[in-house]
């Protein structure tokens, strides 16, 4: 399903698929909306009953972009969302009173504490407050995984736009932290940048906790899970949420914990590397 507001590009885009070769060997026909995104796309998704669906809103600004449309692609069951997140403009509309009802459609019940706590601030800290309250606002809807990446532009200086990408079930995030992680321009210790946004604070939440290096997950691991015994899976799945890190770091850094004593393990070792049957056993801290 493919849908966009100007009717010349809802032509050309009609064409260019109609000229595709064995397009006719498709089952069910592309089908192309020429409606303005907004509510009335929302309340049309919230009728349906949809198959598995990867939907990708692009607002070209704020207009439209509401979390009740992205509530919309995520209700049933498969679904996963990844929308254009315009920060400049978005920025700039928190502090513009004529178009709070687009601000309120997108931060909801943040909208003014957000506006409150980014009132004079400087512009790194100002974005890292913006991007945290969409994806708190996000997560007010249900269980919700979000997973942001920011593109900065030719100079590395300003923040171009955001990639935001929620889902319900943790599969979904894990194999979208795969794909960024692939797609991020740095590391630090091996482990991707994901947005570019060296946060400041601890204050920060979600963009602090994606900028931490390696050697910090030693220390997170022994603190979060003190007194507890879980599967290498289990530490992964509980603690991989909101931070950069991926499964094969978890295994690089329980194996490292195991070889110097800081926990016990149980369970069938294999030389291909930590398994994710493996127990691990943290003592108290």
């Amino acid at each position: 399903m493919f849908n966009d507001k100007d009717e010349d590009h809802v032509r050309t885009l009609s064409e260019a698929i109609r000229d595709l070769e064995q397009i006719k060997l498709l089952k069910h026909a592309p089908q192309i909306w020429n409606e303005e995104i907004g509510d009335n796309i929302a309340h049309q998704f919230e009728k349906m009953s949809v198959v598995p669906v990867l939907a990708f809103i692009d607002p070209w600004g704020y207009k439209g972009l509401s979390l009740r449309l992205v509530n919309s692609f995520l209700k049933d069951w498969g679904c996963d969302c990844l929308f254009f997140f315009n920060y400049a403009r978005i920025n700039a509309g928190l502090s513009n009173p004529k178009v709070r009802s687009h601000m309120e459609a997108l931060f909801e019940s943040h909208t003014q504490t957000l506006t409150e706590r980014i009132a004079g601030r400087p512009p790194e800290e100002r974005e890292a407050l913006i991007v945290e309250a969409i994806a708190d606002a996000l997560k007010t809807y249900g269980h919700r995984y979000v997973l942001p990446f920011c593109f900065k532009n030719e100079t590395g200086k300003r923040t171009t736009h955001h990639l935001i990408f929620v889902t319900k079930h943790f599969k979904g995030y894990e194999v979208m932290k795969e794909i960024m992680a692939k797609e991020s321009s740095g590391n630090n210790q091996g482990v991707a940048s994901f947005q570019y946004m060296p946060a400041s604070s601890f204050s920060q939440g979600l963009l602090f906790e994606l900028n931490r290096p390696l050697e910090s997950l030693k220390e997170l691991l022994s603190i979060d899970f003190s007194r507890q015994s879980l599967t290498m899976i289990e530490v992964y799945r509980k603690h991989s949420i909101d931070k950069p890190f991926l499964s094969k770091h978890y295994k690089i850094v329980l194996k490292e914990m195991e070889e110097k004593g800081l926990i016990k393990t149980s369970g069938r070792k294999s030389n291909r590397g930590f398994a994710d049957n493996i127990l691990c056993i943290f003592p108290r801290t």
